[in-house]
């Protein structure tokens, strides 16, 4: 299979003034897109041409794994990003209340996993094996998909993703990121989640036109 660029979920400019147009052009257009094309040279003629990212995540290594995560990774940011306002809701706010024990209380240990990644990253929020929510601070690549984990969020914290905009102050982006966040997505994957599934991309939005690979 050809693994193709996402479509934004968003017009180019719908995140600002919190993330600009050209920072979207440049992460979705140029470093997003680089990972997609470098994937399909790197699978062409290979075991993993016909798989799925989900798949192709969990079996291979090198920089097989790195373009396919990473084309992941950026499918995931993007969806779980709006101009919407939203909220965590139901049982979303039920389990960070319980495993976090607020909402403030969770921003806090978020953000501040996030401000305190050494280099490049992602932070995650996941459901683990037991039904808990964590927080994951990975470096490059590196996917909650490998700890047994079923994501819910998470912030891309390469300097891509907000150095056109906040320069070196990765505080500032996260603050604004976090008014981003589509948790309505999230409240999607949580769901998913109860389901023993995980998300595969392409999707369109979060509204149930996802398609979901089994747990494995």
């Amino acid at each position: 299979m050809t693994h193709t660029l996402m479509k934004l979920p968003f017009d180019e400019g719908a995140l600002e003034p919190y993330i600009s147009k050209e920072t979207v052009q440049y992460h979705h257009g140029k470093h997003h897109a680089g990972y997609v094309n470098k994937l399909n040279t790197l699978i062409r003629g290979t075991v993993y041409e016909p798989m799925g990212l989900v798949e192709i995540i969990q079996k291979a290594e090198a920089g097989i794994f790195n373009n396919a995560s990473q084309v992941y990774n950026h499918d995931f940011y993007f969806t779980g990003l709006s101009s919407k306002p939203s909220a965590p809701l139901g049982i979303l706010l039920e389990r960070i209340e319980r495993d976090f024990c607020s909402l403030d209380q969770f921003k806090d240990t978020f953000l501040q996993a996030a401000a305190n990644l050494f280099g490049s990253g992602w932070v995650w929020l996941s459901v683990d094996k037991e039904g808990k929510l964590v927080i994951d601070t990975l470096s490059n690549a590196n996917s909650p998909l490998l700890l047994e984990r079923t994501p819910l969020l998470v912030c891309d914290v390469w300097e891509h993703a907000y150095y056109i905009d906040y320069r070196n102050v990765r505080a500032d982006y996260l603050e604004k990121y976090w008014d981003l966040v589509n948790w309505d997505f999230v409240s999607h994957n949580l769901t998913n989640y109860v389901k023993g599934k995980y998300i595969e991309f392409p999707c369109d939005e979060y509204s149930g036109a996802c398609e979901f690979s089994e747990d494995k």
